[in-house]
C-alpha cells in the first residue's frame, strides 16, 4: 500500500496581519460603493496573518504580468528545494528513488514545468516521470495525492513526490474592483509544501481509496480571466454553500470502503474558509475539533491554495495525537467545482487492518 509521509511546509518570511489588511483596505479602496461588504467579508475569513513572498509595498505595485511571471520563477527555484530535501529526508528516500514529481500550482506558469529544472538541478533521475497540474486550483493538492496514490497503486515498487507551490500574491491586481476579488486579498496567502508518498514502508497515511467529484454547471463558480494584467480571481458567492452537495459525495465514498465518514478519527481538509469548514463539519455531522488542522493552517498562513491539506497534514503528523490503524479522510476542493478526496489509515510501516 502507498504511504503518505509527513510533509515539509515553508512560508515567506513577509508577514501581513488581519490588522494590515484592513487598513490597505480603506487606504486603497476609500470610495468603493461595497467596502463595508468588503471589509466584513475579509474580517469574517478568520485569518489572522499571512505571509507573502515580496514586502508589502512591492506587493500593491504592479509591474505587468511579464515581471510577476519572472517573480514566480525566481522565487520557486529559491523556495522549492529546501522543502523538497527535507520531505525526502522524512520519508528517507533520496532523490534517485523518485520515480514521479506532481507539481501543482496555480499562481504562475512555466513550460517546461519546474519538474523539468528540479530533475536536472536536484539529482532526481532524468527517467523520472513528471506530472505538473496548473487549473485544479486548491483542489490540486487533493489531487495530486490521488494521482501519486494511483501511480504508487500500478507500480508498488514506485515512489512519489508531491510539491505545491503558491505565491497567491502574485496574483493581486490592484485595478479589480470586484467584491470576490477584494476578499480573495484578504484571504490567501503563499507556500511551497512537499510530501513524498512511497510504495512500500514509511509512516503516516497509508492510501486507501481516492475519488472525485464535479458539482454539475458550477464551472464558472470558482475561476480565473487571464487578462493582460496576469490572473483575475473570479469568486461566486454561492461558493460557500457548496459543502451540502458534496458532505453525500464524501459520505458515499467511505461507505463504498464500508467506513463511516462521521466517525473516523482524522479529517484533513482543504480550509478555503470557515463557513467550508463550518458547513462540511455541519453535513457530514462531525465535531468542529475534528478540522482544528484545517483551521490552525487557515488562521496562521490564509489560503495558501494547494499547499493547505499538506500544511493541515503535517500539523497531524506534529501533533503525535493519532494511533496506529486511525482511519481518516483527505479532501481539496476547488475549481469545477471540483472535490478530490481520499481515505487511509494511519500505519507506522505495518499493515493496516
Amino acid at each position: 500500500m502507498a504511504t503518505l509521509c509527513r510533509p515539509t511546509v515553508s512560508v515567506p518570511e513577509h508577514v501581513l496581519t488581519m490588522e494590515q489588511t484592513l487598513d490597505l483596505a480603506r487606504s486603497v479602496h476609500t470610495d468603493h460603493p461595497q467596502l463595508d461588504l468588503a471589509l466584513r467579508l475579509i474580517e469574517n475569513t478568520g485569518v489572522a496573518k499571512r505571509h507573502v513572498v515580496r514586502p508589502i509595498e512591492e506587493t500593491l505595485r504592479h509591474p505587468g504580468f511579464e515581471q510577476r511571471n519572472a517573480v514566480y520563477e525566481a522565487e520557486a527555484k529559491a523556495r522549492v528545494p529546501e522543502v523538497v530535501r527535507q520531505a525526502l529526508v522524512d520519508a528517507d528516500l533520496r532523490p534517485k528513488d523518485i520515480d514521479l514529481i506532481v507539481y501543482v500550482s496555480c499562481t504562475g506558469f512555466m513550460m517546461p514545468s519546474l519538474t523539468a529544472w528540479m530533475i536536472n538541478t536536484m539529482g532526481f533521475r532524468t527517467d523520472t516521470r513528471q506530472l505538473p497540474i496548473a487549473q485544479l486550483g486548491c483542489a490540486a493538492g487533493g489531487a495530486a495525492v490521488n494521482r501519486a496514490h494511483d501511480f504508487c497503486t500500478a507500480y508498488p515498487e514506485a515512489n512519489a513526490l508531491i510539491v505545491a507551490c503558491e505565491f497567491c500574491s502574485l496574483c493581486y491586481q490592484p485595478s479589480d474592483l470586484e467584491v470576490g476579488n477584494l476578499l480573495s486579498n484578504g484571504l490567501f496567502g503563499d507556500g511551497v509544501a512537499a510530501a513524498a508518498v512511497r510504495g512500500r514502508g514509511g509512516t503516516g497515511i497509508e492510501l486507501r481509496r481516492n475519488g472525485s467529484y464535479i458539482i454539475p454547471r458550477t464551472e464558472q463558480w470558482i475561476a480565473y480571466e487571464v487578462k493582460a494584467t496576469g490572473f483575475h480571481f473570479r469568486l461566486d458567492r454561492r461558493v460557500p454553500g457548496t459543502m451540502e452537495p458534496l458532505a453525500p459525495v464524501l459520505k458515499q465514498l467511505a461507505h463504498a470502503h464500508g467506513w463511516d465518514a462521521a466517525a473516523l478519527d482524522f479529517y484533513i481538509i482543504h480550509a478555503g474558509g470557515p463557513r467550508i469548514l463550518d458547513d462540511l463539519s455541519k453535513y457530514l455531522g462531525v465535531a468542529s475539533e475534528a478540522f482544528r488542522f484545517s483551521r490552525t493552517t487557515l488562521t496562521e498562513y490564509g489560503n495558501i491554495a494547494s499547499a493547505v491539506v499538506l500544511d493541515a497534514l503535517r500539523r497531524l503528523f506534529d501533533e503525535n495525537g493519532t494511533h496506529d490503524t486511525a482511519r481518516g479522510l483527505l479532501a481539496g476542493f476547488g475549481p469545477g467545482i471540483t472535490a478530490e478526496v481520499a481515505l487511509g489509515n494511519w500505519s507506522t510501516g505495518r499493515e493496516a487492518a
